[in-house]
């Protein structure tokens, strides 16, 4: 009995994984598909499956085109000035734009991995996201963001640059091992 307990446990290492994965993916794409097929062709009586997820990449890649061209940046760029200077709007806003720049576009801000001592002998993986500090009238400090495992979220620390040891490592194998709190293999 106990042979078959542990095929069992090993049979579910492999399948639930794939399964949660796979099951993420579908909800996700259901429910995007649903929403902008709805928005974009609640006049259709038909229902097109994945019209809805076909559209809204078309529509990025269009939009990713016409604000890159040079006569439609200046719309784009005062849309942008009005989003971040309507009250609420500009928190939101701003904070998702500043969230999505760190991890693609120019601005990429988790590029730098390093390892933080916070005590002696005690030490995080992190990422420097800004090296001056001038603007918060700090000196001699970097501002290193560590995230947390299994999480969306994480600390930012204000450290003695000193403190700070810069990692020879692929910042997205390293945002992975801190993200699965060291259980994800770096590769080299």
């Amino acid at each position: 009995m106990k042979l078959i307990f542990n095929y069992f446990f090993r049979g579910l290492l492999f399948v639930f994984p794939i399964f949660v994965t796979i099951y993420i993916i579908v909800v996700f794409v259901n429910w995007a598909d649903h929403t902008l097929h709805t928005l974009l062709f609640s006049w259709l009586s038909i229902q097109i499956p994945g019209l809805g997820i076909v559209s809204a990449f078309f529509l990025i890649v269009f939009l990713g085109f016409a604000v890159t061209w040079a006569i439609s940046k200046p719309v784009f760029t005062y849309f942008e000035k009005l989003m971040a200077r309507t009250p609420l709007v500009k928190i939101i806003y701003t904070a998702f734009k500043d969230f999505t720049e760190a991890f693609v576009g120019e601005k990429k801000k988790f590029n730098q991995p390093v390892l933080v001592t916070l005590v002696d002998g005690v030490d995080r993986i992190g990422f420097i996201t800004e090296h001056d500090l001038s603007l918060l009238n700090i000196e001699n400090r970097v501002a290193v963001y560590c995230p947390h495992s299994y999480n969306f979220s994480g600390n930012l620390f204000l450290v003695e640059s000193n403190r700070v040891t810069s990692l020879d490592v692929n910042p997205a194998d390293a945002m992975k091992f801190v993200v699965s709190a060291g259980i994800t293999q770096i590769e080299s």
